[in-house]
């Protein structure tokens, strides 16, 4: 499948039970897959439908980390 702007793109639909809303599976999904590498963080936030900002805000709200930054790299760095 094409999207409108002429990229390559998978479509995936799924059933949901009522009590949860798309848009809360959309986020979620999309935070996964930022979490784990498969996204960056604007193809994340894009997809789920909100700016970089407002995304950071619910990566933050759900304890996923915006930098994979080791404590001990960023020890190192501030001891320099």
């Amino acid at each position: 499948m094409t999207s409108p702007r002429g990229i390559e793109v998978n479509e995936l639909k799924v059933e949901l039970p009522p009590e949860v809303p798309a848009e809360e599976a959309r986020l979620l999904l999309m935070a996964k897959l930022f979490e784990t590498g498969r996204l960056s963080l604007g193809q994340a936030a894009r997809l789920a439908g909100y700016s970089k900002q407002a995304f950071m805000e619910q990566l933050a709200n759900r304890g996923v980390p915006v930098f994979d930054y080791p404590p001990e790299d960023l020890e190192r760095e501030t001891e320099s």
